[in-house]
Order: C-alpha cells, then structure tokens, then sequence
C-alpha cells in the first residue's frame, strides 16, 4: 500500500490523500470508516474526488464520511459536527486531507475541548 497511515489511537488513524484504489487495502488492515477532510481540487485538480473514494470504499465494505474544510476555518461548530461524525462512527476510522495535519489537528482540537472521549471517542456532548 501506497498510503502512508498514522495511527493516532486504537480506534482512528489519518493519512494523506486516499485514492479510490486505496480503499481495499485499508479494509484489509481493518477500517471500518473512512472520513475525508480535503475539499475536492484543493490546490490539485488531478486529486481523486470525494465521491470517487466513497464509492470505492462502500464496495469495500466501510462506511464514508465527507467533511471537507479549510485548516484555516475551524469554527467550535466544525469541531461539534467533526465529533459527531466520529463519536458515532463504526470504527477503526481513517481520516485524510492532503497531508494527514489538517485531519490530525481536528482530531486533537475535539478530543482537547472535550467533544470526544479520548478513551473510546466516543461523543461527550455537542
């Protein structure tokens, strides 16, 4: 596998740009969900879209989440909806954008202002 994943912690991991082809090995290493953070042709128009990785991870067998954003514009909102997402998420759960940060931080800022469980990640409160 071509894709660099970081485990962050038993239950979730991040990694830089997925491809649709991706999406069978990371079944494979035991994703249950998938979650993309990259808005489509950010600074690339040749990077696989969205719905093309969703597709490909639904015939894998996983479940995809799409939440697309700026690094620069994380708003208390995002991060409540982010935790959503990933409080009720079946896990193990892969985060990706460009380079793995931006996903890395969200994950750190939820856990930090108390939207997840740092324990299971599961949703503290919104």
């Amino acid at each position: 596998m071509s894709l660099e994943i970081t485990r962050h912690h038993v239950f979730l991991s991040t990694a830089p740009q997925a491809s649709p082809e991706d999406m069978v090995l990371v079944a494979k290493q035991g994703f249950a969900s998938v979650m993309n953070n990259r808005p489509d042709f950010e600074h690339d128009a040749n990077q696989p879209t969205a719905q093309s990785v969703a597709d490909a991870a639904h015939v894998a067998g996983m479940d995809f989440y799409n939440l697309p954003f700026s690094a620069s514009r994380v708003t208390p909102e995002l991060l409540v909806q982010f935790a959503r997402v990933v409080g009720q998420a079946k896990k193990p759960i892969l985060l990706y954008c460009r380079s793995g940060a931006r996903s890395t931080a969200i994950y750190r800022m939820a856990v930090e202002a108390g939207y997840l469980n740092a324990e299971d990640l599961s949703l503290v409160s919104d």
